[in-house]
């Protein structure tokens, strides 16, 4: 039973676990420059917004809700600027019902996740539906049922283990498609709604074990990324998929640096036959580049080919010459992530991504 002294003891352990999250920001491999650390400290305030809303607004498996780990302001693991993301905290041992309407999205997946981010340090495939497999009704409308046994219709499986799940809408254009619109709720809920001390206790420690376990995950990834800066080799697959990646994403990931006076020059030759690509950059931080007022990513419908076929993408602090349409904007960083995604190509090949490094005044 909790008490009074519990809970001050509770808070101030909370408030410690913050305090030595600044260390991970801190480290001996992180950008030693204010303007890097203080977009640190501020990954900080987003993942404990992100922890607080999944741990203690968003807890509840028999009372779930769609939240965002990631959106405009809220940004995790290289989050796609492409993409509207929702989470559900679910528990595998329990039934669920999701429904709404398809919209016209050009690409809608829905995933289930075992551990998390503060236990495991994972959040590894459990279950896996894309819309194309879903039968609708004619106006658009869905139902999916989710369980660990299987069931009639739309159904997406989980196992016991499983405790979230990931939507994730990824548009060609947002202008001229219309996000799916969807609900959920549990079929055979075992707990009440009601607030109890002894629990909001223990999601008080996950909220903080959230911010530290992911800031230290995606820090050691740019670590490993260092040994291959500003190229885009293919990532290890199975390591994204334990982090929460889409099990139909190949994905490219990688380190870039460059002084203001260079340009990275990226040119896919082969593109594969695929439901859609991206590439996007980040920061440090593996946080995406405020898209909302720059061009930090392009996709399939977004990029212009060269003659034969090819994409070429320029990153850059300038803006390079009318040869070059496809500028990636750096926006005042000298360093970050970034990604490439194939979605839904053939995974028996190939398709790699050339980079170089050319002064800028090479192609004005």
């Amino acid at each position: 039973m909790t008490d009074m002294d519990d809970l001050a003891r509770q808070w101030d352990d909370f408030c410690e676990q913050l305090k030595s999250a600044g260390r991970l920001i801190e480290g001996d491999t992180t950008p030693a420059t204010v303007f890097d650390r203080a977009e640190g400290y501020r990954y900080l305030t987003r993942l404990l917004r992100a922890g607080l809303e999944s741990q203690i607004e968003s807890s509840n498996p028999s009372f779930p809700r769609f939240f965002q780990l990631a959106n405009e302001t809220i940004k995790i693991g290289n989050d796609n600027p492409d993409n509207i993301y929702h989470n559900a905290n679910i528990d595998g041992t329990m039934d669920y019902r999701v429904w709404g309407t398809r919209g016209s999205v050009h690409y809608l997946s829905f995933g289930t996740k075992s551990g998390s981010y503060e236990t495991t340090g994972t959040m590894e495939h459990s279950g896996h539906l894309d819309a194309d497999d879903i039968e609708l009704n004619e106006d658009g409308a869905f139902e999916i049922i989710i369980s660990s046994t299987p069931k009639p219709g739309n159904w997406l499986p989980m196992q016991e283990q499983t405790k979230s799940l990931i939507v994730r809408q990824t548009f060609n254009d947002r202008t001229r498609e219309t996000p799916a619109e969807y609900s959920i709720e549990c079929l055979n809920p075992r707990d009440t709604d009601a607030l109890r001390p002894e629990e909001f206790t223990k999601r008080l420690g996950a909220s903080a074990a959230f911010v530290t376990s992911t800031a230290g995950l995606f820090i050691n990834w740019m670590n490993q990324y260092s040994s291959h800066i500003n190229q885009l080799p293919y990532d290890d697959q199975a390591k994204c998929q334990r982090a929460g990646g889409d099990s139909n994403i190949l994905y490219l990931q990688s380190y870039w640096r460059l002084s203001p006076n260079e340009a990275l020059v990226i040119r896919a030759k082969d593109i594969p036959e695929c439901t859609t690509w991206n590439f996007q950059l980040s920061n440090y931080w593996m946080e995406s580049l405020d898209y909302r007022y720059h061009r930090i990513s392009y996709n399939k419908h977004s990029a212009a080919e060269e003659t034969d076929g090819s994409i070429v993408l320029v990153v850059s602090a300038q803006q390079p010459g009318e040869a070059y349409p496809n500028w990636v904007e750096t926006c005042g960083h000298t360093e970050g992530g970034m990604l490439w995604r194939w979605v839904g190509a053939d995974d028996s090949k190939l398709y790699p991504v050339e980079c170089a490094v050319k002064p800028i005044t090479d192609l004005m």
